[in-house]
């Protein structure tokens, strides 16, 4: 282990030379206050950063064990920490020379509170992973910003954002303590029989599509109707109420823009925690929850969608559908199926982002087109009968068809983002006006049944395809623990792959690129609806519960894994996903890469579900 110090002369020494120089210091370096390691050195300014780890003895650092004893509460504590990071090095970064150059940057969190691999703490230390653009001008090395990048900027941010003593222990306890209740909460719900809780004073809305944080003017506070409030109390902030949406069907309706979408979109992410101040810190929902959606040119590989259509025309199976192109209505179908697949407990749907001929035919359409004629059993007729026989419930927003009051156990109509709870006056109302509907759903909802992949390369195109062909692109619930030992290894013990650098320079707002050096897939994630998985890119855009890049960067690297450990033509895509959470639960993050990451979030086995069934190399050869 080499001095600070003799960090500081070698980087002067480097000063000029070429950039591929700046291999000569990988490796570990001992400051006053914490060992700083270098995994990996760019080989060129327009690359993707290097990266670098900080460990912080708990001597130095002084964390409490009471902020990370238990797992809500150190993965509150880590996501304080990677936020004050990366507001230190924000402030303190500057422009060096070209590219990347002065660059300090640790994963960008948003309004959710998720476990991330950037920040590490246990009673031995504390531990940061992060990337650094190495100074140059051209691909000269610029030596003395280098030593001032790493030796003096670097140990200020370590010092502002990693000490205890630094930082304000009153708002880290409340970020902890917010969390804990947010995770509390959640737990009740199936003791309460609800999928999701919108305490009373939440902010709901949004400042805008592009921009999460909650709205600051004009906003209404969120107010539970009597009938539906429930009350809890909290292990840490007490007594809290509001509105609990109970299992089996609710329907959301309301006029044009009154809050119906805001009020999903909300219960989608309440599968999450948010952080103190977002409006919905408290709003939680059942973590199988899955919102669905209609995606018109998804590819389909071997889904049973026969619940839902049958007898296509030119007599194409529904049993075993697969398209490259799917419509509408068949590529909800499919959804919904591969949804169940993965043991999702709840599903969410929007009528404005579904396919018309999948959610309704009403009773006029049934007497011109009749029902041999129509291969399409919409989703009214099997809504019910999914609840009954699975014991998966539904929320539903609909405001332009009434035929749904029939079917529903509880409708909440929105008024000025208003709730009030119509049950009674909707059941009149299907009472009086009766619409005389043909039920066509059958006397079950039909089997869900098991697919079995295909041991085959995932990163290569299916024949015939263009090299970069483009897509159009839970098990229901979080692994246990993503933690990764104390200590993570950086390889595998097994002769897994080796990573090389993949050049991004010709595509500066790539956030990650990395290919595997002997048989792995370049993974690469340019936002947060597109991974490049070898030669493919997987278009996530429609699956909306995915919020943060590092969940894509995670979830390729679990693809990856998965195709080199489990695709082997026996195991079920169930337990496929099974065996990828299991070892998460085991091994951490860590369990998924051959060195140390700080860029991957933690998911849920129902994205990477979805992710596999819009991979077009994903085949499936036969049912279980």
């Amino acid at each position: 282990m080499t001095t600070s110090q003799r960090l500081y002369q070698r980087l002067l020494q480097l000063d000029g030379l070429s950039y591929k120089a700046y291999k000569d210091i990988q490796g570990g370096y001992q400051f006053p206050d914490f060992t700083l390691i270098i995994d990996h050195v760019q080989g060129d300014p327009f690359a993707a950063p290097s990266r670098l780890r900080v460990k912080v003895p708990q001597s130095k650092a002084g964390f409490p064990l009471g902020l990370y004893h238990s797992r809500s509460r150190a993965i509150a504590l880590r996501d304080y920490l990677n936020r004050q990071f990366e507001q230190v090095a924000s402030r303190l970064s500057e422009k060096r020379g070209s590219g990347k150059s002065g660059l300090i940057a640790i994963a960008h969190p948003g309004q959710q509170v998720l476990e991330r691999s950037a920040i590490w703490v246990n009673d031995q230390e504390v531990e940061a992973r992060f990337t650094v653009g190495l100074p140059a001008r051209g691909r000269t090395i610029l030596g003395r910003q280098a030593a001032e990048l790493l030796c003096q900027d670097l140990p200020d941010i370590v010092d502002a954002a990693l000490k205890y003593a630094s930082l304000n222990a009153k708002a880290i306890q409340h970020h902890v303590e917010v969390v804990e209740d947010a995770d509390w909460l959640r737990s009740q719900l199936p003791t309460h029989n609800l999928v999701s809780f919108i305490p009373n004073g939440a902010i709901l809305p949004r400042q805008s599509g592009v921009d999460d944080a909650p709205l600051k003017q004009g906003a209404f506070p969120f107010h539970s109707p009597p009938s539906l409030q429930v009350e809890f109390d909290r292990p840490n902030q007490g007594k809290i109420a509001g509105m609990g949406i109970p299992t089996g069907v609710t329907l959301i309706v309301g006029g044009g823009y009154h809050g119906k979408s805001t009020l999903l979109e909300a219960i989608a992410l309440g599968i999450y925690n948010h952080i103190p101040g977002d409006g919905r810190e408290q709003l939680v929902t059942d973590p199988g929850a899955v919102k669905i959606r209609a995606e018109d040119g998804r590819s389909i590989a071997g889904v049973d969608i026969s619940p839902f259509i049958n007898h296509l025309p030119q007599g194409r199976s529904t049993t075993y559908f697969c398209t490259e192109n799917a419509s509408g209505s068949t590529s909800q179908a499919a959804s919904i199926i591969e949804a169940l697949e993965a043991d999702a407990t709840v599903l969410l749907v929007d009528e404005d982002t579904s396919a018309t001929n999948f959610m309704i035919r009403d009773r006029r359409m049934q007497a011109l087109i009749a029902k041999d004629k129509e291969p399409i059993t919409p989703f009214i007729d099997k809504i019910r009968l999914l609840y009954r026989d699975y014991s998966v419930s539904t929320v539903l927003v609909m405001g332009g068809s009434g035929d749904y009051f029939d079917v529903a156990d509880i409708v909440i109509a929105m008024t000025d983002y208003e709730p009030s709870d119509v049950t009674a006056q909707a059941r009149a109302i299907a009472t009086q006006y009766s619409t005389d509907r043909v039920p066509e759903g059958g006397d079950d909802f039909g089997d869900i049944t098991d697919r079995i992949p295909l041991p085959k390369r995932l990163d290569s195109p299916p024949e015939g395809r263009q090299r970069w062909g483009r897509d159009r692109a839970p098990r229901g619930h979080w692994p246990q623990d993503c933690r990764s030992h104390p200590y993570p290894r950086t390889g595998r013990s097994d002769g897994g792959d080796r990573w090389q650098e993949e050049d991004t320079s010709s595509n500066a707002e790539d956030i990650a690129s990395y290919r595997p050096a002997d048989r792995g897939p370049k993974l690469k994630v340019r936002n947060v609806n597109e991974l490049v998985f070898g030669t493919e890119v997987i278009d996530l855009a429609a699956v909306e519960q995915l919020v943060e890049v590092g969940q894509l960067q995670a979830i390729g690297a679990a693809i990856a894994h998965l195709q080199h450990h489990y695709l082997d033509g026996r195991r079920s895509l169930s337990e496929i996903l099974d065996a990828v959470i299991a070892d998460l639960e085991e091994q951490g993050f860590d369990g998924l890469t051959p060195f140390p990451q700080g860029d991957l979030s933690c998911f849920r086995s129902l994205e990477l579900a979805a992710a596999l069934n819009r991979l077009r190399s994903f085949a499936v050869h036969q049912f279980v």
